[in-house]
């Protein structure tokens, strides 16, 4: 992140993040994003106008880190016994929060407020992450287990271009086909790495 941290601070600066990320959950509900000025969220969360732009640099950046945050998983994906059901519960939770319509209004306030790319990349590796856990328990139950970095390709990618850029008829159905489809085509490859040696 260009003024921020990636580890979540501590001590005065975690006190100023955590009033000022509020202030602007605040004020987006009770007023609306064309209320949203830094004064009103510097005012509602008790700190000048100058830490907020010394921080963030200007209320766009603000809005991207807030929604980076939001957009950090709560939890660990919910465990349901094996690999498909486990990824396709999390792809359809995944694209219901994302398809919703504050999930995409985060995504855009995360993307626009990003010169360097790096807030897209953290939220990229929320999903890694989420996935990965997923993955580490098949391995666990000695399932076969797909690359995380495919499975961000042909679940994730499709998912968030169809919510950015054509989010009409999505649904969980969708989600499932994109599970379904990745973990068929990742055993067919399993399948012919295994046929090799006896060739």
């Amino acid at each position: 992140m260009s003024r921020k941290q990636m580890v979540r601070p501590g001590g005065r600066s975690a006190r100023v993040q955590t009033s000022v990320h509020t202030a602007v959950r605040e004020i987006l509900s009770e007023q609306g994003r064309d209320a949203l000025t830094v004064p009103l969220v510097a005012q509602r969360a008790g700190v000048t106008p100058s830490t907020i732009y010394r921080r963030w640099g200007d209320l766009q950046e603000l809005l991207s880190d807030v929604a980076v945050e939001r957009l950090r998983p709560d939890t660990e994906p919910e465990g349901h016994g094996d690999l498909k059901a486990d990824l396709t519960a999390w792809a359809e939770q995944f694209l219901d929060e994302m398809s919703s319509a504050s999930g995409r209004a985060y995504i855009r306030d995360a993307l626009l407020g990003d010169p360097d790319g790096s807030n897209a990349g953290q939220c990229s590796a929320y999903a890694a992450e989420q996935i990965d856990v997923i993955f580490a328990r098949a391995a666990d139950r000695e399932a076969s287990v797909p690359d995380v970095e495919t499975a961000m390709d042909r679940i994730v990618a499709p998912m968030m271009y169809r919510i950015l850029f054509r989010p009409a008829g999505l649904d969980a159905a969708y989600a499932r086909r994109l599970v379904s489809d990745f973990l068929d085509a990742s055993e067919k490859v399993g399948e012919q790495a295994g046929e090799k040696p006896g060739r």
